[in-house]
């Protein structure tokens, strides 16, 4: 009903909805989806009244403005950005009550790649598989936002909560990842492993939901050829031709032929999330129980 939804002023460089994902259903080759820096997405969802799980939009880089068709309380989180209605400046982090009618503008981000902006009820999108995510790799969920697009929101949940104090975990300026090492990394050579954990990489241009691109060293390998396909986990570092580590993200692939050297846990997959092109990586090796310490020493 267009009583109860919003308008998109501007859609952004990709604008999508996001919840937490469409969990368990890998062995379909559908990957989970769902928002990239799920703390910013549970807080935003929390400042306004929402379960964790309802749907926000998960905005890249430049933003994007909606213009209400009903009131609603809002709230902006992630990469620190403008928020502006009707063009007056409004707060970042805290949950806003605004009337039928307003222009809700999300600007560019001052740090980071992506901001989440949750409304009152949540984003009413069509369910798919059981989630409401955007997967940019496979077309499930809705279409990206484009301008004039006109999405419904679902009946708010109730007030949203007082808020004295917000955490905030903010943008790192050096992308740190913790790895644990393996199942292929018997594919690298010892040097091409302390390439890995003392390499100068970088975030590249190229990166996606789908995964985290670098630039830097190449890593070297002990054998030659790829694998037959094997399934791919959240966090998976894979190693394509080029020698370069991808960081397999939310809208990652299920299965994949070429090497996993490691994998990053989820915890720390939010600051990955945020971290622009440009931000130097680096990769710090966690050691399996009873592993072996294998090409880190010198």
């Amino acid at each position: 009903m267009t009583d109860s939804a919003f308008a998109v002023v501007r859609a952004g460089a990709l604008t999508t909805v996001q919840d937490l994902g469409r969990a368990g259903h890998a062995h379909l080759g559908v990957p989970r989806s769902g928002a990239l820096d799920e703390p910013a997405h549970r807080l935003a969802n929390r400042l306004v009244g929402n379960p964790e799980d309802a749907a926000t939009l998960e905005t890249t880089l430049t933003g994007c403005a909606v213009r209400l068709r009903r009131a609603a309380t809002v709230a902006v989180t992630g990469a620190p950005c403008p928020v502006t209605v009707d063009g007056r400046t409004v707060a970042w982090g805290a949950p806003v009550r605004l009337p039928d009618g307003t222009v809700l503008d999300v600007g560019a981000a001052t740090h980071g790649v992506r901001s989440y902006v949750a409304f009152g009820g949540g984003v009413d999108a069509e369910p798919v598989l059981g989630s409401r995510s955007t997967d940019v790799l496979s077309g499930l969920g809705p279409a990206p936002l484009a301008d004039g697009a006109v999405l419904r929101l679902g009946t708010s949940y109730g007030p949203a909560p007082a808020v004295d104090w917000v955490p905030y975990a903010g943008i790192v300026p050096e992308l740190v990842l913790p790895v644990v090492l393996g199942p292929r990394d018997d594919w690298f050579t010892a040097a091409g492993l302390r390439t890995l954990t003392t390499g100068r990489f970088r975030v590249a241009a190229a990166s996606n939901r789908i995964g985290l691109r670098t630039e830097g060293p190449a890593l070297e390998r002990a054998r030659e050829g790829e694998l037959p396909s094997e399934g791919m986990a959240l966090g998976a570092l894979q190693v394509p031709p080029d020698g370069r580590p991808v960081l397999f993200l939310a809208d990652h692939p299920t299965t994949g032929g070429y090497p996993v050297v490691g994998v990053v846990p989820e915890p720390y997959l939010a600051a990955a999330a945020q971290a622009a092109p440009g931000t130097p990586v680096r990769f710090a090796p966690l050691r399996r129980p009873g592993q072996a310490s294998r090409g880190h020493a010198g």
